[in-house]
């Protein structure tokens, strides 16, 4: 019986002896602001999600190669993070295009303007 109680509070120390991934909760926050600034002319998104992405990377990397070392949570919200930043740097992008388009459009139509009337 006492062999029991000591394997059992071995593994109660393991247990309690996980860690967070470093950085998954801010990797979580960025992706999820980068999201909600991509309508802000996509440069902020674009950032905040292209440094999202490098820290969860660096975080998937640690928890691969320990995951008995680091908590399940930490991990599903390293995970979460990532996606949200890729959702957030897609969007970013669009709107970076979109802009840049719209840009194009309304320097030719600016100038054709002045032209004289005639469209090309």
């Amino acid at each position: 019986m006492n062999e029991n109680n000591d394997s059992s509070s071995e593994a109660t120390i393991i247990i309690k002896d996980k860690v967070a991934i470093p950085n998954s909760t801010g990797v979580l926050v960025m992706g999820i602001i980068s999201i909600a600034s991509c309508f802000c002319y996509g440069v902020p998104g674009l950032v905040l999600g292209i440094i999202s992405l490098s820290l969860a990377g660096k975080g998937k990397r640690l928890y691969n190669t320990n995951p008995e070392f680091y908590t399940e949570a930490s991990f599903k919200n390293l995970k979460a993070g990532q996606i949200c930043a890729i959702i957030g740097t897609i969007l970013s992008g669009l709107m970076i295009l979109i802009i840049i388009v719209y840009v194009f459009i309304l320097g030719f139509a600016i100038s054709s303007a002045f032209d004289g009337g005639r469209w090309y």
